[in-house]
């Protein structure tokens, strides 16, 4: 009898399990690529950038304050990987319906605000954030290009401090990029992302 709870238990366990990590990626999945309007009115593909050894995707928003703190950070990240073939692209998933700060007119002015140098695209119907399994705002999702392929190698923050930006110790994304470029093995490959949850739809 106890052989059989136990193994019951396992076996709820196991499903479980699979339920918590399912609807989205893990490291070493293929991504999909995606065509969503940017903030220029055009729509926007990765594959739009052929020269690109990967990407840094990150789902954000327009009045998450974790957001907005990590504006900045966004912005150094693209300056300074985008010319090495590693561009930030930047998704804003969120409900404008129920948060109208979110709107797509509010994502080109706050763009303006900050001179964003990478695209900023809406995710109207939720589908890309729902495939990738972003949940927060930010999120970052590092994709390497393998031949056709789009492969997850990292996931989660974008540093270990969301306060204050002078105070970080460890720039996951950094080093993720930076040993991807250099052909070494991602250090670490998940982190917890923080931040505001996505605002799904009703």
């Amino acid at each position: 009898m106890k052989k059989i709870i136990v193994f019951l238990a396992l076996s709820i366990s196991i499903v479980f399990a699979s339920f918590i990590t399912d609807g989205g990626y893990q490291i070493g999945d293929k991504a999909i690529d995606f065509k969503l309007k940017n903030i220029d009115d055009k729509t926007f593909s990765l594959a739009d950038k052929k020269d690109a050894k990967g990407f840094i995707v990150v789902f954000t928003c327009n009045h998450c304050p974790y957001a907005m703190k990590y504006e900045d950070r966004i912005i150094a990240l693209n300056n300074k990987y985008s010319k090495l073939g590693y561009p930030v692209v930047a998704i804003n998933p969120n409900d404008a319906v129920a948060y109208p700060d979110d709107s797509f007119a509010n994502m080109k002015k706050r763009a303006k605000e900050k001179s964003f140098t990478f695209p900023y695209l809406v995710d109207e119907t939720q589908e890309i954030a729902k495939t990738y399994g972003a949940s927060k705002t930010p999120h970052v999702f590092v994709l390497k290009k393998e031949n056709a392929d789009l492969i997850v190698k990292y996931i989660g923050a974008i540093d270990d401090n969301t306060d204050n930006a002078s105070a970080v110790t460890v720039k996951y994304v950094e080093q993720a990029v930076d040993a991807l470029l250099a052909g070494k093995e991602v250090p670490t490959t998940t982190t917890k992302a923080i931040g505001c949850g996505i605002k799904w739809k009703k």
